[in-house]
């Protein structure tokens, strides 16, 4: 893959990740707390594939994408992205892994506004770094 078919692979997983993002605020509005917290988590992992994508960087996991954002755009990064944002990534995946396995987890209208809210956060960051790259 190289640069440019990077950026497209990038583009394409943002849309996703956009589609996602309103997914998950439409079941927070229905009360559907649990499936919300899920597309929240997916739309903020979809905005990290992409970002990957314009480093061209492919991961296979979950827990791979979370560790090469560290790395790539937070560690080693220009500062645009910061330790709290991975920590909100690191958050929604606690709170989507609860969602989706834990029988009695139950999730809250609160702390699902608070996730949709933060996939909503990361979501436009992503979206300005990315459109900033295609000067």
């Amino acid at each position: 893959m190289d640069k440019e078919q990077g950026m497209i692979l990038a583009k394409l997983r943002f849309e996703r990740a956009k589609e996602l993002l309103e997914e998950s605020k439409e079941l927070l509005e229905k009360g559907s707390f649990k499936s919300a917290n899920n597309r929240a988590f997916y739309a903020i992992e979809k905005s990290i594939k992409a970002l990957l994508a314009t480093e061209l960087i492919e991961v296979m996991t979950h827990n791979g994408a979370l560790k090469q954002f560290n790395l790539t755009f937070i560690y080693k990064g220009d500062g645009t992205f910061t330790p709290e944002d991975y920590q909100k990534v690191a958050r929604a995946e606690q709170i989507r892994n609860a969602s989706d396995y834990d029988d009695f987890y139950l999730a809250s209208k609160e702390e699902t506004r608070q996730q949709v809210e933060n996939a909503g956060y990361l979501v436009a960051k992503v979206e300005k770094y990315i459109t900033g790259l295609d000067v």
